[in-house]
């Protein structure tokens, strides 16, 4: 185990955009343990969307980020705590994290499922889209879905899930065309298209001429307004997220026919998955069967070296990834 430990600290809040010159990685010993402590050698780290919005207010300026993490605990000096233990918590942005019982989850590791999967399908990003789905929407078979950001980590759970629970068709849109390959080839899409080539409400109308039955939402905007447009009677929206905003706070709001909503017995509604943690071992019985049987597939993007956390951060702010992003660890 090395003997320095390094953490990220936000140095200034950004105006649009962040730059390198927001964040700074700070040295230090590595921490001992406490009594009713261990400490966590960190092997993975999530990058999110939500650490954006965070960096313009609740991330103390000069003080370590938080993020979801898994790591290894390698020293300790709590029973319920045993060395070579995986864990997850959400000390993350450093490479060595001390925690306390109550600030952990035990996984199950299940034989033949990669550690990685725990951060994505089966993590936040998982149960984001489970929980909006079945909890949310209360997805019926047959449900035809539009899908914002659907090349990223929850819209690729969100398409994977749905076809595993019998939706109807899947829509989603991208910003590439790249993406939108992906979407219709390896993870089921039906349709997508790129956001980029015309206004959204045409491309969703081209694409789902007939309606759709639940819009999955973590854009906002453009989207939000063309999805009440296109939504049939008893119609729902899931608001996950604002991404588009989060760079560009004088985006334009979402624009749309009000009326729409009592006319056609709209429901619109969010949630933070942080209050579904009840949620998370229906999750793993649901999932964790079809990730052996192949049914479902991970959709990741892991950037290899704590070092390069902002560089993958920035990365995800600007579409650049496919899935989950995560970062790795570098071997040895």
């Amino acid at each position: 185990m090395t003997h320095t430990a390094i953490t990220v600290h936000q140095t200034a809040r950004p105006t649009g955009f962040p730059t390198p010159d927001h964040f700074r990685f700070v040295e230090s010993p590595v921490p001992d343990p406490a009594p009713g402590t261990a400490l966590a050698e960190n092997l993975y780290w999530s990058v999110d969307p939500y650490h954006r919005e965070m960096m313009d207010g609740d991330f103390a300026l000069n003080a370590p980020l938080e993020g979801r993490t898994l790591g290894r605990i390698v020293a300790s000096r709590e029973p319920a705590l045993p060395e070579g233990e995986i864990v997850f918590h959400r000390q993350g942005w450093r490479t060595h994290s001390v925690v306390r019982p109550a600030e952990v989850r035990r996984l199950p590791l299940y034989e033949g499922v990669p550690l990685s999967a725990y951060l994505s399908v089966l993590g936040g990003t998982g149960l984001t889209a489970y929980v909006g789905l079945t909890r949310i929407a209360r997805l019926r078979e047959g449900d035809d879905l539009f899908v914002s950001a659907a090349a990223g980590g929850v819209g690729t759970a969100t398409g994977r899930f749905a076809r595993l629970l019998g939706a109807g068709r899947l829509i989603g849109s991208a910003g590439s065309a790249e993406k939108v390959s992906h979407l219709k080839e390896r993870v089921g899409y039906d349709e997508a298209f790129d956001y980029h080539t015309g206004p959204v409400a045409d491309l969703l109308a081209k694409a789902a001429p007939d309606g759709i039955d639940v819009f999955v939402d973590s854009v906002g905007g453009e989207h939000l307004g063309a999805a009440i447009g296109a939504l049939r009677e008893r119609g729902r929206v899931v608001r996950i997220g604002t991404v588009g905003q989060y760079n560009a706070p004088g985006m334009t709001a979402a624009l749309f026919n009000h009326a729409d909503l009592v006319e056609k017995s709209l429901r619109l509604e969010g949630f933070l998955v942080r209050d579904h943690a009840d949620v998370q071992e229906e999750l793993y019985e649901f999932a964790v069967p079809h990730l052996l049987s192949g049914a479902l597939a991970l959709d990741e993007t892991v950037v290899d070296g704590f070092g390069r956390i902002v560089e993958a951060f920035r990365l995800m702010l600007r579409g650049g990834n496919t899935g989950k992003i995560l970062v790795r660890a570098e071997a040895g």
